[in-house]
């Protein structure tokens, strides 16, 4: 009768720990991802279980029809014994050296997503090597627009765009302002030494090679801004990409007789605001749905600067402008 009781009770243990060994699978990762609760705590667990079994039995009054009462007192102490095991080894995940608490859910998951700068998408269509992150664009956009009317050389300008991103850098800014106006394009051989990696992210650049692209990024986002139109070149055309679509600029400088006209067409993405503001008269036109929208001022007085603002409903309250530079 002994044998037959522990032949039973290794088959209900091994039963049990089937039915464990399932339903720790159910958890939502696979087996072999997950550390589960060590071998060795189950099988000191078991042990004791058989311990506590032989205990609360009585082998000189076993009878075949309590086996159902047994059965269920086992599980009742074996599954009391593993939870007592696992609460006090919980298992880990591959990646975790130790316990960890994760929360159950985001309260407010909008507070964790930062919102693009709607003018950010235009960097994909600069020629550089590698692109900057939108923080860095932000800043050269803001910076190169409050020179773009300013009278400094170019090399000067890029100097002034970038230096607030590398303080204390003001020797190296101008050597490698230097390269960069020296070179013909962003993919030319002195660019692409400068930069050592096209394939690099700009987080594992060097700080020289950041402020080589920088320099780079600042240089054609002034040459986009600025707009310079005269008789042997009387038409120029911009496009920028926002977040809502792509935006589209020409200017036209018209001569009819003895008056000069400027003529301003923008294509807009969406609704917005345009606005042409020159040394002694304005202009402003605004548009409900997306299309196109065009103004014109009289233009008398030669190299003087038009400044151009688009606003356009869903980016930030902040406008892109342009300086318009006809020369009669």
């Amino acid at each position: 009768m002994n044998s037959d009781s522990e032949s039973l009770q290794y088959q209900l243990l091994n039963m049990l720990l089937a039915d464990v060994a399932d339903n720790s699978e159910n958890i939502g990762l696979e087996s072999k991802e997950i550390k589960r609760v060590d071998n060795n705590h189950l099988e000191t667990a078991a042990k004791q279980m058989v311990g506590d079994f032989e205990s609360v039995q009585t082998p000189e009054t076993f009878q075949l029809g309590d086996i159902p009462t047994v059965q269920e007192r086992f599980q009742a102490v074996l599954k009391r014994r593993l939870q007592i095991q696992v609460e006090n080894h919980p298992p880990l995940f591959p990646w975790e050296s130790q316990l960890q608490e994760y929360p159950d859910c985001v309260d407010n998951p909008s507070l964790n997503i930062v919102p693009a700068w709607g003018w950010t998408a235009q960097q994909y269509k600069l020629n550089l090597p590698t692109s900057i992150p939108e923080k860095v664009f932000q800043e050269l956009l803001a910076k190169c627009q409050g020179l773009l009317a300013s009278s400094l050389p170019l090399g000067a300008k890029l100097v002034q765009a970038v230096e607030s991103l590398f303080p204390d850098n003001s020797q190296d800014l101008n050597n490698l302002a230097g390269l960069v106006l020296r070179s013909t394009s962003s993919r030319s051989p002195e660019s692409l030494t400068m930069i050592a990696n096209g394939e690099s992210d700009y987080s594992q650049l060097q700080p020289r090679q950041q402020m080589a692209l920088s320099l780079l990024a600042a240089k054609q986002l002034l040459e986009n801004l600025k707009l310079n139109v005269s008789a042997t070149n009387p038409v120029v055309q911009r496009q920028w990409l926002t977040s809502v679509g792509e935006l589209s600029v020409q200017v036209e400088l018209q001569f009819q007789g003895q008056q000069t006209k400027l003529v301003v067409q923008t294509e807009l993405p969406a609704k917005g605001l345009v606005k042409l503001q020159g040394p002694d008269a304005h202009a402003m036109a605004q548009s409900d749905n997306p299309g196109l929208l065009s103004m014109e001022l009289s233009c008398t007085q030669n190299k003087q600067d038009y400044t151009l603002a688009i606003e356009i409903e869903g980016i930030e309250q902040q406008a892109l402008l342009f300086v318009i530079t006809p020369t009669i």
